[in-house]
Protein backbone atom coordinates (compact mmCIF):
# COMPACT_ATOMS: atom_id res chain seq x y z
CA UNK A 1 0.00 0.00 0.00
CA UNK A 2 1.30 3.45 -0.83
CA UNK A 3 1.84 6.27 2.01
CA UNK A 4 1.59 9.78 1.94
CA UNK A 5 4.37 11.30 4.19
CA UNK A 6 4.06 15.78 3.50
CA UNK A 7 7.17 17.31 3.57
CA UNK A 8 6.93 20.78 5.50
CA UNK A 9 10.15 21.94 4.04
CA UNK A 10 8.27 24.95 1.68
CA UNK A 11 5.85 25.39 4.55
CA UNK A 12 8.84 26.69 6.81
CA UNK A 13 10.63 28.48 4.04
CA UNK A 14 7.38 30.60 3.94
CA UNK A 15 7.21 31.16 7.67
CA UNK A 16 10.94 31.92 7.83
CA UNK A 17 10.18 34.80 5.49
CA UNK A 18 8.30 36.65 7.59
CA UNK A 19 8.94 36.80 11.21
CA UNK A 20 5.11 36.64 12.79
CA UNK A 21 5.18 32.49 13.18
CA UNK A 22 2.93 32.22 10.01
CA UNK A 23 1.97 29.71 8.50
CA UNK A 24 2.83 27.43 11.23
CA UNK A 25 4.94 24.43 10.82
CA UNK A 26 2.53 22.35 13.51
CA UNK A 27 -0.67 23.85 11.98
CA UNK A 28 0.44 22.02 8.79
CA UNK A 29 1.43 18.61 10.03
CA UNK A 30 -1.73 18.65 11.88
CA UNK A 31 -4.07 19.25 8.81
CA UNK A 32 -1.64 17.04 7.27
CA UNK A 33 -2.56 14.23 9.89
CA UNK A 34 -5.58 15.25 10.66
CA UNK A 35 -6.52 14.60 6.00
CA UNK A 36 -5.22 11.38 6.55
CA UNK A 37 -1.16 11.52 5.65
CA UNK A 38 0.16 8.77 7.03
CA UNK A 39 3.58 10.33 8.15
CA UNK A 40 5.76 13.83 8.18
CA UNK A 41 9.18 14.52 6.81
CA UNK A 42 11.47 17.14 7.32
CA UNK A 43 14.80 17.76 5.44
CA UNK A 44 16.82 20.10 8.34
CA UNK A 45 19.91 22.11 6.90
CA UNK A 46 22.84 23.31 8.43
CA UNK A 47 21.90 26.88 7.81
CA UNK A 48 18.11 26.54 8.82
CA UNK A 49 16.77 27.90 5.75
CA UNK A 50 13.23 26.36 6.35
CA UNK A 51 13.24 24.09 9.04
CA UNK A 52 14.72 24.86 12.25
CA UNK A 53 16.18 22.28 15.15
CA UNK A 54 13.15 23.66 17.29
CA UNK A 55 10.35 22.43 14.75
CA UNK A 56 11.82 18.92 13.84
CA UNK A 57 11.94 18.87 17.85
CA UNK A 58 8.37 20.08 18.33
CA UNK A 59 7.14 18.08 15.33
CA UNK A 60 8.34 14.87 17.49
CA UNK A 61 6.36 15.71 20.37
CA UNK A 62 3.40 16.10 18.17
CA UNK A 63 3.77 13.09 16.57
CA UNK A 64 2.91 11.49 20.03
CA UNK A 65 -0.44 12.38 19.78
CA UNK A 66 -0.59 10.62 16.42
CA UNK A 67 1.07 7.51 17.22
CA UNK A 68 0.31 5.54 13.95
CA UNK A 69 1.97 8.65 11.86
CA UNK A 70 5.66 8.34 10.94
CA UNK A 71 8.37 10.61 11.20
CA UNK A 72 10.92 11.27 8.60
CA UNK A 73 13.98 13.09 9.15
CA UNK A 74 16.55 13.47 5.63
CA UNK A 75 19.17 14.94 4.96
CA UNK A 76 23.07 14.69 4.92
CA UNK A 77 24.41 12.52 7.31
CA UNK A 78 27.60 14.17 7.23
CA UNK A 79 26.23 17.98 8.14
CA UNK A 80 24.42 18.14 11.09
CA UNK A 81 22.27 15.22 10.33
CA UNK A 82 22.83 12.43 12.65
CA UNK A 83 23.10 14.77 16.01
CA UNK A 84 19.25 15.53 15.49
CA UNK A 85 18.56 11.77 14.66
CA UNK A 86 20.26 10.66 17.37
CA UNK A 87 18.39 12.52 19.54
CA UNK A 88 14.82 12.26 17.95
CA UNK A 89 14.77 9.33 17.14
CA UNK A 90 12.65 9.14 13.63
CA UNK A 91 10.83 6.16 12.52
CA UNK A 92 12.90 6.80 9.13
CA UNK A 93 16.27 8.60 8.27
CA UNK A 94 16.41 9.35 4.51
CA UNK A 95 20.27 10.22 3.62
CA UNK A 96 20.53 12.71 0.99
CA UNK A 97 23.87 13.79 -0.74
CA UNK A 98 23.17 16.75 -1.21
CA UNK A 99 25.79 19.99 -0.74
CA UNK A 100 24.80 22.42 2.65
CA UNK A 101 24.74 25.58 -0.05
CA UNK A 102 22.61 23.64 -2.37
CA UNK A 103 18.96 24.82 -3.16
CA UNK A 104 17.43 21.37 -3.55
CA UNK A 105 18.54 17.58 -3.79
CA UNK A 106 19.04 16.74 -7.45
CA UNK A 107 21.28 13.92 -7.59
CA UNK A 108 21.36 10.42 -5.83
CA UNK A 109 24.58 8.46 -4.01
CA UNK A 110 26.72 6.81 -5.96
CA UNK A 111 27.08 3.62 -4.43
CA UNK A 112 30.41 2.93 -5.61
CA UNK A 113 31.85 6.43 -4.19
CA UNK A 114 30.05 6.51 -1.07
CA UNK A 115 30.08 2.87 -0.35
CA UNK A 116 32.77 3.41 2.58
CA UNK A 117 31.00 6.21 4.02
CA UNK A 118 27.52 5.25 4.23
CA UNK A 119 27.81 2.02 6.13
CA UNK A 120 29.03 2.94 9.08
CA UNK A 121 25.86 5.69 9.06
CA UNK A 122 23.66 2.75 7.93
CA UNK A 123 24.59 0.68 10.25
CA UNK A 124 24.41 3.21 13.20
CA UNK A 125 20.90 3.88 12.27
CA UNK A 126 19.80 -0.19 12.29
CA UNK A 127 21.72 0.08 15.93
CA UNK A 128 19.26 2.69 16.94
CA UNK A 129 16.39 1.17 15.69
CA UNK A 130 15.83 3.50 12.57
CA UNK A 131 14.81 2.52 9.47
CA UNK A 132 17.22 3.57 6.54
CA UNK A 133 16.56 5.46 2.90
CA UNK A 134 18.69 6.65 0.54
CA UNK A 135 18.04 9.38 -2.13
CA UNK A 136 18.53 7.90 -5.30
CA UNK A 137 18.65 8.57 -9.34
CA UNK A 138 16.19 6.79 -11.22
CA UNK A 139 19.49 4.50 -12.34
CA UNK A 140 18.30 0.58 -12.15
CA UNK A 141 21.90 -0.52 -11.54
CA UNK A 142 22.86 1.68 -8.63
CA UNK A 143 18.95 0.80 -6.78
CA UNK A 144 20.72 -2.71 -7.48
CA UNK A 145 23.72 -1.87 -5.44
CA UNK A 146 21.90 -0.10 -2.34
CA UNK A 147 21.38 -3.78 -0.69
CA UNK A 148 25.73 -3.62 -0.70
CA UNK A 149 25.65 -1.30 2.16
CA UNK A 150 22.98 -2.24 4.31
CA UNK A 151 20.03 0.05 3.17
Amino acid sequence: MTHLSVNLNKVAYLRNTRNIGIPSVLWAARVSLDSGASGITVHPRPDERHIRRSDVDELADLLKVYPSAEFNIEGNPFHNLMDIVRDVRPHQCTLVPDDPNQATSDHGWDIDSDRDRLIPILDELKTLGIRSSLFMDADPEEIEKVSQVGA
